[in-house]
């Protein structure tokens, strides 16, 4: 007969201020933080394994601590969401703190598979929400940290990706573990300079995307280090170029779905990324490296079906760094008022493949006190209007790239499974 469920018992939220004065006022955000492809709520799961149980309160009071006092540097997180004038959302610097609830799960972490998908655990037991009356729209961050019997924690983050992007949210959370585990100042410094940004004539937004809600088969693959550096080796051989595990991961991904949905030969089929744009701002921002602002910007290529078919997958890999170089182009090109189009619409159909890469973010570098993560997950996965795959850290001790896919019907997933095998 099988054991009871697991259950989670949940502590009120409570407010973590920060563990000093911080200053008021009101702070902008940045341009390419109000484009309306950021306005949504980032969670995420961090899978801490086993510590001596007797040292579990101990622990979690020191991260707590470690909020309290990162959030004097980080004094804006403290803050709300607030939008004085419609479409000009700023942050209000109030001081309140960040929501942060305490739980225990009923079980050990082995007995929870470790938090492998499918969940046995409600994703909404292990996020952290403010109490009823608080919008969470409003707030910048929310933790919260569940104890399993075994002493193992996993840490739920939600944060707004209006304030911060993956990055950014990372050197927060690091500062976090610095702090909790007795660094007197987080070891970089952070810089709001969100004004320094400039702020461009929007292109048009031409016509409001159509959705259409799909039915993806939701399926985790993994790619050997192995199968990656096999196709690393045939780029450096047939084209004297270097080129990225992303790179790799995502041909790889693109060329098998092409054969999988097997459009008509001149249809078209769209690959959609953001990537860093961190290294661009240089010459606007003071410290590049303590900004933790949005810094991404979106790119992609299109193809006819038969091109990515007929293609091998040397040819996508190098089709993906020219869009890569592409997309610095026309960041700077915006930045200077000069982008002629809108380069946030993407089209929502069954032809786009968007692709997010999670595995060199910074989550799994936290350390609140009980050491690095050994798994962190996005819970961000029930997006039907688009194809989507993420791209994760597997968990320790394996290595490669964990692939959460969501990008193909049941009529197309056993072709798409078979040749991610042959190449994956």
């Amino acid at each position: 007969m099988a054991g009871a469920a697991p259950t989670v018992t949940k502590s009120p939220p409570s407010l973590v201020r920060p563990a000093g004065p911080t200053p008021g006022g009101s702070l902008p955000l940045s341009s390419i933080d109000k484009t309306a492809a950021v306005r949504v709520s980032v969670d995420f799961i961090q899978v801490f394994p086993a510590l001596d149980p007797q040292g579990a309160a101990t622990a979690v009071a020191a991260m707590r601590e470690g909020f309290a006092r990162a959030l004097v540097p980080y004094y804006p997180v403290a803050g709300r969401i607030a939008e004085p004038v419609p479409g000009e959302p700023e942050i209000e610097c109030t001081g309140e703190g960040v929501w942060f609830v305490e739980a225990e799960a009923s079980c050990a972490l082995e007995e929870a598979r470790n938090l492998e998908r499918p969940l046995c655990i409600p994703k909404e037991e292990l996020l952290p929400r403010p109490p009823p009356e608080v919008r969470v729209e409003d707030t910048v961050l929310l933790a919260q940290i569940t104890k399993f019997t075994c002493g193992g924690f996993a840490a739920g983050i939600c944060f707004s990706h209006l304030v911060f992007d993956g990055q950014g949210a990372a050197q927060f959370l690091k500062a976090v573990g610095e702090m909790a585990r007795g660094a007197s100042e987080p070891s970089i410094k952070p810089i709001w300079a969100r004004d320094a940004i400039p702020n461009p004539p929007k292109p048009p937004l031409g016509p409001p995307p159509s959705f259409t809600a799909f039915n993806f088969e939701k399926s985790v693959v993994e790619i050997s280090l192995d199968s990656i550096k096999r196709v690393k080796d045939q780029v450096a051989s047939e084209t004297n170029q270097k080129c990225s595990t992303f790179d790799v991961v995502t041909a790889i991904i693109f060329k098998c779905r092409a054969l999988a949905i097997d459009f008509a030969p001149d249809a078209e089929v769209r690959l959609g990324f953001a990537a860093s744009t961190r290294h661009l701002l240089s010459n606007v921002l003071s410290s590049v490296e303590g900004y933790y602002g949005n810094c991404v910007y979106p790119g992609g290529l299109t193809k006819t079906s038969q091109e990515v078919k007929d293609a091998s997958v040397v040819e996508i890999v190098t089709a993906i760094r020219d869009a890569k170089e592409a997309l610095s182009s026309r960041f700077l090109d915006w930045l200077s008022g000069g982008a002629k189009e809108n380069h946030y619409n993407v089209s929502l159909d069954y032809g786009t493949l968007v692709v997010t890469d999670w595995s060199h973010v910074g989550f799994n570098e936290v350390d609140y006190g009980f050491g690095e993560p050994s798994y962190v997950f996005t819970l961000n996965d029930d997006v039907n209007i688009v194809p989507s795959v993420v791209y994760l850290k597997p968990p320790k001790p394996k290595q490669g790239i964990r692939l959460v896919l969501q990008c193909v019907e049941q009529q197309h997933s056993a072709v798409f499974s078979e040749e991610l095998q042959k190449l994956a």
